[in-house]
């Protein structure tokens, strides 16, 4: 009873917070800790959150054979089922299916089911769904189907999907069309699928309007240019980039964090970052840059930048704050320069005077 009540408060607690990905199954994929508030960053709108305290016992005796069944929530996980189990309660709002044996999603699996509001399918052998597999599903909004074997997008999405996590599959190809009516969708993880530049049709995420985005381990060489413009979150890391042009980031000029570490990006174009005015948090670490990037001494909210693991050799006294007192609108919290091949103690103190603290300073532990 106790370990279902947690998972409900844990489900509850990863929509306060929905782009911090952690809790609720291992989606703890960001590199560092996130330093600024996530609510204002995402824009996410909470008024849907299922709230714990509001969820009532239900009396209904149906529940799948081997599963745990309280509170609308039923987990069928770790059982080594074959298929998605019959006898589920119709008034269920979190199934757990994670960690089974399921290969296929049939056109009646989740008949009746109309009170559905999380879906979780993670660790399976999925590699088939129906085109109606969903269509029960009219208040499903968050589902979980990472790490299992599909080749495309699943048709037919319920339109009140707001998060979708299908990370760790083998889909090479977005289509247009595939996210077509999915008006609240505001969150995407698609990393870890084979994805090149060239699998993202033209139009494939017209009318979304996504807050977070992440196309983490593919196989991208270059920042798409047609992802939505709404975005506050995009993280493109381990990939294989290896420049940012003039106009690569024109169309994301509400970005609040830019993951771009794990690439092999060698140039920065000049420019290029000043179509980013509200950024905050940059990720350019494991790369192969020469230098600091020009243009941040002007993204007057910046506050944390991530450099270390480059090919830095020297850190100039303007290269991060503005010339002149009062122009810069918020202070670093975080500057990481370790593992470059910069003579640290060359460096001048004025060089960080738009820091908060010295502290937030990582210097250093460079090996060839």
């Amino acid at each position: 009873m106790w370990s279902l009540w947690r998972l409900v408060s844990l489900l509850a607690l990863s929509q306060a917070l929905p782009f911090e990905q952690r809790g609720f199954w291992d989606f703890t994929l960001d590199d560092g800790p996130f330093m600024m508030n996530d609510e204002e960053a995402s824009g996410a709108d909470t008024s849907g959150v299922l709230d714990p305290d509001s969820v009532t016992p239900t009396y209904s005796a149906m529940c799948p054979f081997g599963c745990h069944c309280h509170l609308r929530v039923v987990q069928c996980s770790d059982l080594g089922l074959k298929s998605v189990p019959k006898e589920i309660s119709p008034d269920t709002t979190l199934l757990d299916l994670q960690n089974n044996d399921i290969s296929e999603l049939r056109k009646d699996d989740f008949k009746g089911l109309q009170h559905l509001y999380a879906l979780v399918l993670v660790n399976n052998k999925i590699s088939k769904i129906h085109e109606k597999a969903f269509s029960p599903l009219r208040k499903l909004q968050k589902l979980y189907i990472s790490k299992n074997h599909l080749v495309e997008i699943p048709p037919n999405l319920p339109s009140s999907l707001v998060e979708l996590r299908i990370h760790d599959n083998r889909i090479r190809k977005v289509p247009k069309g595939v996210f077509s009516g999915l008006r609240n969708m505001n969150c995407i993880e698609m990393g870890g699928n084979p994805l090149e530049n060239s699998g993202f049709e033209p139009g494939a995420f017209d009318g979304l309007k996504l807050n977070y985005l992440r196309i983490s381990e593919a196989k991208l060489t270059g920042i798409p240019k047609d992802l939505p413009e709404t975005l506050n979150e995009l993280h493109l890391d381990h990939n294989k980039i290896q420049a940012i042009e003039l106009e690569d980031l024109l169309r994301y000029s509400k970005l609040y964090r830019l993951g771009l570490g794990h690439n092999q990006i060698r140039m920065i174009e000049n420019g290029s970052l000043s179509f980013l005015p509200t950024l905050r948090e940059l990720h350019l670490d494991n790369n192969k840059l020469a230098g600091v990037p020009s243009g941040l001494p002007d993204l007057k909210l910046l506050q944390v930048v991530y450099l270390h693991s480059n090919n830095i050799t020297k850190v100039g006294v303007n290269d991060f704050c503005p010339v002149g007192f009062g122009v810069k609108r918020a202070y670093y919290n975080g500057i990481s320069l370790f593992n470059n091949p910069v003579p640290y103690w060359e460096v001048q103190p004025a060089t960080f005077r738009c820091v908060t603290d010295r502290l937030a300073i990582q210097f250093g532990n460079y090996k060839k």
